[in-house]
């Protein structure tokens, strides 16, 4: 598609999440494997589902084509962990660029394909995980962190995603080289997409280093991110006083991708135990009560979950809010001409 068709689509994905709830896809790890891929599928990789990108394109365009099948508007690309961190584990991290395009090429053939098909515009979500290390901690460095993510995030752009999704963030220091090689990216590429943050907060309330949701907020919202919520790590119940908060609060627009409940462990394996119809209450509670603008999926959610979620949102408008930002440290960055330093910045911290 030509440069003017890809804004086209991009303000497009802008004015729908301005004026209506927008749906996402579900899980894709367990989608996957449950294709059974070999040893030599993965190139010896076992696990890096991101090698798939380019050894079995077929796989993993089942699983959007799944998605897409059921309605939702947009799938989030095969790229979780193509990132620095992730990849290294694996020492194929001079492969980022390569299995971040592939990726969001896939997702973007088929999201091309349903959208002639059904007349339906589809659109694509440039996944960008949380890797495998600390910055906060001092696994590495913040620099290392952020010219990684710049390099995934250049590949999902020239695969033609439509949007950056830094999702599953754990420590805020991550999450800000996330965001900030994904605007790096867009700069160097001269484009300007949707950039989300998704944050994973554990069952005890908080992040995994302590950032309580207030926090958060008033670190990541001077970054001019252009929509923040949660995903992963529980299900939509344990969700619901942060969505509370950030709906009081945040001047940014909200999104929600739940995992099917909390997991329990089985001898097969883990089990996500929220049905279909459940997921599809949550989410419809969410956005009348809090104003969603972008709902979906995390683990343990299937095709028929979001089949429901898309039946019950379909068509609606976000709930209008009126939030009063808390007073923090990093409003000084919002109401006077500075930029927000990229440093850590520790508010109300605790471990």
């Amino acid at each position: 598609m030509t440069a003017a068709g890809s804004r086209a689509r991009v303000d497009a994905l802008r004015e729908a999440l301005a004026t209506r709830v927008v749906v996402a896809d579900g899980a894709m790890g367990t989608m996957l494997q449950a294709q059974d891929p070999t040893l030599d599928d993965f190139q010896q990789l076992e696990g890096c589902n991101e090698i798939l990108n380019v050894t079995r394109p077929d796989i993993v365009r089942s699983v959007h084509e799944a998605y897409y099948a059921v309605g939702v508007d947009c799938v989030e690309t095969n790229t979780f962990g193509a990132n620095h961190t992730a990849a290294g584990e694996y020492d194929i991290a001079d492969r980022v660029f390569e299995l971040s395009e592939s990726g969001a090429r896939i997702a973007r053939e088929v999201a091309d394909e349903f959208t002639a098909s059904t007349g339906q515009q589809r659109w694509v979500l440039g996944s960008m995980g949380p890797g495998t290390k600390l910055p906060s901690l001092g696994h590495i460095d913040y620099a290392s962190l952020r010219d990684g993510y710049q390099r995934n995030a250049e590949g999902l752009l020239a695969g033609g995603a439509d949007a950056l999704i830094v999702e599953t963030t754990q420590d805020l220091l991550q999450t800000k080289s996330g965001l900030v090689g994904a605007r790096r990216a867009m700069d160097a590429l001269g484009v300007s997409v949707p950039l989300i943050c998704s944050l994973a907060f554990e069952t005890t309330g908080v992040m995994l280093l302590g950032s309580e949701i207030g926090a958060a907020l008033t670190a990541l919202e001077p970054l001019g991110i252009d929509l923040i919520g949660l995903n992963c790590s529980t299900g939509p119940a344990e969700m619901n006083e942060h969505l509370r908060h950030l709906a009081r609060h945040s001047r940014t627009p909200l999104m929600c991708m739940p995992n099917a409940g909390l997991p329990i462990l089985t001898k097969d394996g883990a089990h996500f135990p929220l049905s279909p119809s459940a997921m599809a209450d949550a989410q419809e509670t969410f956005v009348r009560e809090y104003g969603l603008s972008l709902v979906g999926g995390c683990c343990g959610t299937t095709p028929e979950h979001l089949r429901q979620v898309v039946e019950r949102v379909r068509g609606t408008r976000p709930t209008v809010r009126e939030p009063r930002p808390e007073p923090g440290a990093a409003s000084l960055y919002q109401t006077v001409p500075f930029r927000q330093d990229t440093a850590y910045m520790a508010i109300g911290e605790r471990t």
